[in-house]
Order: structure tokens, then C-alpha cells, then sequence
């Protein structure tokens, strides 16, 4: 059972987070001192931990996984959901090619708060983790997320912030940026802005964990499809009950023509169909 746990506020665990921490012989955890705390925190003292990490997962998911066949075994990381740019994606491919069972609560999560609190248009975007620690692979990295003209999500840690509002500034110095800083403890901090308007505003040192959210001032450039090609996407969406309206929106939205264009070729295609 992967269970995820509060990113700074205790009282964003859930009572089903708490049921399964009382219920279970086994947590297993990323780093088995911060676990000890959150358990003693909610009165749950004397529970047997296993610490579960990337340089002991080989040898360690073996047998978490023979004791989650005969008992409840509950997964955690320090902060958040498990195998979110955190331990735990190992231990549920693994349990998959065994046949046992998985099941992930849902709770607090640093990625999608960000999203939410930053305003961006969400109806598609993407979350990229850390970005790479070097800053041409970062430029690299931060460049192709760009390119797909949507809201990205990215973690990062205190000491490489700057580093990567520099680069965000120099590939795209329109791009609006929010950064989500201590996300539900104490001195949270948010902050809107390009990237150079939040790096100017975030105070020294940086402490505490970064998620920030990047929608790039350039929408992805349009992609000229054949007229065969146009409609067959056209029809692929009409077959899934979609209206022609939002066929027009849906492909217009990803650059395949102008809405009017897709709505009246999605009309005719409609009728051609007999519907």
C-alpha cells in the first residue's frame, strides 16, 4: 500500500493514510528516521521499518515484496507521494510481474498544488522531476519542455534554483514562471514573475524544497498536416462521440488549423458519415 504523507503540515495526513500506518506490520520507507518521527507524531510508536532506497532496492525488494504477500506492508517517502521523483516505482513494477496486488492512496502532492496555484492553463501539461544537475543538460532539458508550448512542472533543489532561472531567462525571458517554496510548512513563499523577476525576489540563502511551474510565452508551432491526415483525426474524435464544435477546439488547441477551418471540414466529415 503506497500511502503518501504530509509535505509539512501533519494535518494533511488522511484517515485512510492513518488506518493503514496503525494497520500495518511493515513500513517501508525512504529514509527510516524522518518515517519514526511521522509515526510517533500520530501516536503510532514501535512499528518495524525497512529502509528503501536506490542504492538498496536490488536487494531489498525481494523481500518487502514476500512479506507484502502475507501481511500489509505500507509505503512512504519523506514527504509526499511515494515514487514521485521518490523511491517506490521499483517496488510496484516488481509487485505487477509477481501478481501482487497494489493499491496507492491518494494524498498530499507538491507537483500538482504548484500547478493549481500558478494559474497556467492545465488542460494538457507535463511534470519533468529534477532537471539535470549540469547546465547544458539542463538547457537541454528545460528547452524541450518549452517546445511543447505548455505548462511544465519541475522540482529542484535549493542550491540549483538560480542556476535554473538563469537558464530558463536566457531561453525563454518571456516565459512566465511560479515558484512554490515550502509548500504548506510555515514560511511558505510564492512567487509569479519570469524567471528573472522571481530569481530578483527570492531571498538568500534558498532553503527548503522548489517546485516551480514554466508556461512558455510561445505557443507550439502550428503543424501542417495532408487534408487525409487532418481527417482522420477528425474522424477519430467523432467516432469517441465527440462534437464537431469540440473537434474544432480539440485539434485547433494543438495546432493542427484555424478553429473555423477544423469546424467546418469536422461538419462535412460529420454528414459525409450519415450522423
Amino acid at each position: 500500500m503506497f500511502v503518501p504523507t504530509p509535505l509539512g503540515n501533519l494535518r494533511d495526513i488522511t484517515l485512510r493514510a492513518i488506518d493503514v500506518l496503525r494497520e500495518c506490520t511493515l513500513v517501508v520507507a525512504e529514509d527510516s528516521r524522518v518515517a519514526r518521527k511521522l509515526l510517533t507524531a500520530l501516536a503510532l510508536p514501535g512499528k518495524e521499518i525497512r529502509s528503501y532506497r536506490e542504492q538498496n532496492a536490488p536487494g531489498a525488494t525481494g523481500p518487502i515484496l514476500e512479506r507484502a504477500r502475507e501481511s500489509l506492508v505500507a509505503v512512504v517517502t519523506d514527504a509526499g507521494m511515494p515514487g514521485i521523483s521518490d523511491p517506490g516505482v521499483e517496488l510496484v513494477a516488481a509487485a505487477r510481474e509477481r501478481g501482487i496486488e497494489v493499491e496507492v492512496l491518494p494524498g498530499p502532492n507538491a507537483a500538482l498544488g504548484a500547478a493549481v496555484l500558478s494559474g497556467f492553463p492545465l488542460g494538457r501539461f507535463i511534470f519533468e522531476g529534477f532537471p539535470p544537475r549540469t547546465s547544458s543538460a539542463r538547457r537541454a532539458s528545460l528547452k524541450r519542455a518549452l517546445e511543447f508550448g505548455i505548462a511544465s512542472i519541475w522540482y529542484e533543489s535549493p542550491n540549483r534554483i538560480r542556476g535554473t532561472l538563469r537558464d530558463l531567462s536566457d531561453l525563454d525571458p518571456a516565459a512566465r514562471v511560479f515558484l512554490l517554496r515550502e509548500y504548506t510548512k510555515r514560511f511558505e513563499q510564492q512567487l509569479s514573475g519570469t524567471a528573472a523577476e522571481v530569481g530578483a525576489r527570492l531571498a538568500e540563502p534558498v532553503r527548503g524544497e522548489v517546485t516551480i511551474v514554466v508556461m512558455p510565452s510561445v505557443p507550439p508551432a502550428a503543424r501542417p498536416l495532408s487534408q487525409r491526415e487532418l481527417d482522420k483525426r477528425i474522424d477519430a474524435l467523432l467516432a469517441t462521440s465527440h462534437s464537431v464544435a469540440a473537434v474544432a477546439k480539440a485539434l485547433s488547441a494543438q495546432g493542427f488549423g484555424q478553429r473555423r477551418d477544423i469546424y467546418a471540414r469536422a461538419g462535412k466529415r460529420k454528414r459525409t458519415r450519415g450522423e
